[in-house]
């Protein structure tokens, strides 16, 4: 049985330090005329019942998208998992969804091909994974479903110090989803400097 949209909390990855931009707020980077971030709270909204944005800078830019926004726990920006943790302390359905705030085009129908894989292989936590121009496999561990159950092992796994994604997604059962319908490896083109901002833009 497919997990009910409603029951999957989406979260807006926007936390980082934007060093390859120069250290600038990347999720409020302009992009066809809105920030970063907003196409993201457009484009997941309509996929999951509830939406917060996970943002350590200007958070009053954040919440007047519209949404609840929540930092990390700490100032030293930790990363990814952080922002993870942030979102899963404050899930109230069973799932919680990632996405970054630097892939606005990612695709429409991302949470529901990310559960169905989920349901389907029981597993803990489902990844989208696209194939690159020579045919190997790319993970994308930042667009991520999980159980919100996890949040313990997130939490013991940070405490140790730990930061690495894919350390500790391997302690789980994680589905494999790979999108290659046209467009799909477009939609997961992250822009990282200005200049790939830029050519996101054309």
């Amino acid at each position: 049985m497919a997990i009910d949209p409603q029951d999957i909390t989406g979260l807006v990855l926007a936390g980082g330090r934007g060093s390859r931009m120069g250290g600038v707020d990347k999720g409020l980077q302009n992009f066809q005329g809105m920030p970063l971030a907003l196409h993201a709270v457009m484009r997941l909204g309509p996929q999951v019942g509830n939406l917060m944005v996970n943002a350590n800078r200007n958070l009053a830019a954040y919440e007047s998208m519209g949404v609840p926004v929540w930092p990390d726990a700490t100032t030293d920006f930790p990363g990814p998992l952080a922002g993870f943790l942030a979102g899963l302390e404050r899930c109230e359905t069973g799932y919680l969804v990632t996405v970054p705030c630097d892939s606005p085009q990612f695709p429409a129908d991302l949470v529901a091909r990310l559960s169905a894989a989920l349901q389907a292989e029981d597993a803990d936590l489902a990844m989208a994974v696209t194939r690159e121009a020579d045919g190997t496999l790319q993970t994308h561990p930042v667009f991520c479903l999980m159980k919100a159950g996890l949040m313990e092992s997130l939490v013991a796994f940070m405490a140790g110090g730990q930061r690495r994604i894919d350390r500790w997604t391997g302690q789980h059962r994680c589905a494999q989803v790979l999108f290659d319908r046209e467009g799909d490896a477009a939609g997961f083109f992250n822009a990282n400097t200005l200049d790939e901002l830029r050519s996101l833009s054309r």
